[in-house]
């Protein structure tokens, strides 16, 4: 298995914005090929740190996911977001491979 985190900031008074955003997600990843799992995970003492966790069974086909068409439609639509604080918020990324379970 393969997974990714994006870990982002955003004002505290905007966190539930940003969580209601992804809970109306397009769902556009979960018909990727390798597919297993999607997490929106909020910091516990900080609610305006928040994670995007993918799991897909091979990193292949999460970086088939990446280049595609799908991807690059919806992180475009991010960009284009009215909230201009939001729509410049830039993740830090971070990739794993599950060594044991």
């Amino acid at each position: 298995m393969y997974t990714v985190f994006s870990t982002f900031d955003v004002p505290d008074e905007k966190s539930e914005e940003v969580i209601s955003i992804y809970k109306n997600r397009s769902r556009s990843v979960d018909q990727a090929e390798g597919f297993i799992d999607f997490l929106l995970l909020q910091n516990d003492k900080r609610p305006g740190e928040l994670t995007v966790q993918l799991i897909f069974d091979t990193k292949e086909n999460y970086l088939n996911w990446v280049r595609s068409e799908d991807f690059k439609r919806i992180h475009n639509l991010e960009k284009k977001y009215p909230d201009q604080e939001l729509a410049a918020v830039v993740p830090k990324v971070s990739q794993f491979k599950v060594v044991a379970k």
